[in-house]
């Protein structure tokens, strides 16, 4: 039909590889006479030494396994690849402690060298995959220095509450009438009609006390988006990159990029659901020594957040555990956040940087945070980092136990 058109299912690369299979010229696919009989390089399989000539075994992008090809350096034009065969190939000479100046690589190593280069394939795809998602301005970038493991299985990367059954997020009906939040808020803004300060600063950094609610201007209110009291909607700013961890943590999260202390890093993101099915789910949970469920007990113990299927990059971090008798240092603080609903049993958990974090540094937090008990505020929100399940029956539920690796940590997470 004139004017109708479909979406093409095959990319630019896997078309370019058809034309060259076909014998076919492209000129907007970029495939020309002169560069017909260029091949891609997916990855790179073995190497060996002929006569003092170097030889990669090449697997070609759009070929099977079966058509890997010798190929001399010379034909060769991907630096990048050949610096990171290099880098995983020398790691693992000296794990066999075997000389560099080899004229043959063992079939062990040669094994791995490829699986190694099919995982980080897998875990180049599942970045791609978590960018495209996203919907927020920070980065995200993945990184396996550890082992062969790839992306999580069953885990779908959302950036607002998935609720679940019969859980309904009501949409607030009214919102401040201020031109400037911070300097001239109207009957006190959205924070000081609930009796609350205004929660940050001409920074956006937090300066209330941990424990106390945070409530951000809404989408019915007259300021705009650049107002100062919205930060946890704007969403992640922070590049961030999950990595597998050293210690036997698993997967983990650190910053590349420097955070300013009381700065909002990232939020709890999951699955919204009731109590009693959280106590379900934390049985299988703790059986797997996991801690995804979060009850939102501000004013309720009503509904948790799990965040074992779905969820953000908060999924992948670690915990730090501390108490007023040790000296774990997590690094995040939670609070409470209400912009869109203002129903209390359903807050918007929220994590703020404790101090200053250095790039390349590891983001933890507390399950179990002690707060100042003190403040009453605090003392209302006191058990929001506890892991759902069985709160009532402690006994019944399996420790977890804590790898934060610090000498005075009290070993448990609950």
């Amino acid at each position: 039909f004139a004017g109708c058109s479909v979406a093409c299912k095959m990319s630019l690369s896997q078309l370019q590889v058809l034309c060259r299979q076909e014998r076919i010229f492209c000129q907007q696919l970029g495939v020309t006479k002169k560069n017909f009989n260029y091949f891609e390089v997916e990855y790179l399989c073995n190497y060996k030494k002929i006569k003092g000539q170097e030889f990669y075994l090449v697997k070609w992008k759009g070929f099977s396994e079966s058509e890997n090809t010798w190929e001399p350096r010379k034909n060769l034009k991907c630096v990048k690849l050949l610096k990171i065969f290099w880098a995983d190939m020398d790691q693992e000479l000296r794990r066999h402690k075997k000389r560099r100046s080899l004229k043959k690589l063992d079939t062990n190593i040669a094994s791995y060298l490829v699986q190694k280069a099919k995982q980080r394939q897998l875990l180049q795809d599942w970045e791609e995959q978590l960018n495209k998602m996203r919907i927020h301005k920070g980065r995200i970038f993945v990184q396996n220095d550890v082992d062969l493991d790839g992306p999580p299985k069953d885990f779908t990367y959302i950036n607002n509450y998935k609720t679940g059954d019969g859980i309904v997020l009501t949409e607030v009906a009214v919102g401040c009438e201020c031109t400037d939040c911070l300097r001239k808020p109207v009957n006190g803004c959205c924070a000081g009609a609930s009796l609350n300060r205004f929660a940050y600063n001409d920074r956006g950094q937090v300066r209330l006390c941990a424990g106390q609610p945070i409530y951000e201007c809404n989408s019915r209110c007259f300021c705009g988006p650049d107002c100062p009291n919205r930060v946890v909607q704007k969403g992640i700013q922070y590049d961030l990159c999950i990595f597998k961890t050293a210690n036997g943590r698993g997967w983990g999260v650190r910053t590349m990029e420097h955070i300013r202390k009381n700065s909002f890093v990232m939020e709890y993101i999951g699955e919204i659901i009731t109590t009693e099915e959280a106590e379900k789910r934390g049985r299988i949970y703790d059986r797997q020594g996991a801690t995804y469920l979060f009850d939102l007990d501000y004013v309720e113990d009503v509904y948790t957040v799990d965040a074992a299927h779905y969820g953000n990059i908060s999924h992948f971090v670690n915990h730090s555990v501390s108490s007023m008798y040790t000296k774990c240092l997590p690094n995040l603080q939670v609070y409470n956040v209400f912009i869109n609903n203002l129903d209390e049993r359903l807050p918007r958990i929220a994590f703020f940087s404790t101090r200053h974090i250095k790039a390349g540094e590891e983001l933890t937090f507390d399950y179990k945070m002690q707060l100042d008990p003190v403040d009453a505020e605090s003392t209302r929100m006191d058990s929001n980092f506890s892991v759902a399940g069985l709160p009532g029956s402690p006994k019944m539920r399996v420790r977890v136990e804590c790898k934060c690796g610090v000498e005075s940590c009290r070993k448990y997470l609950f």
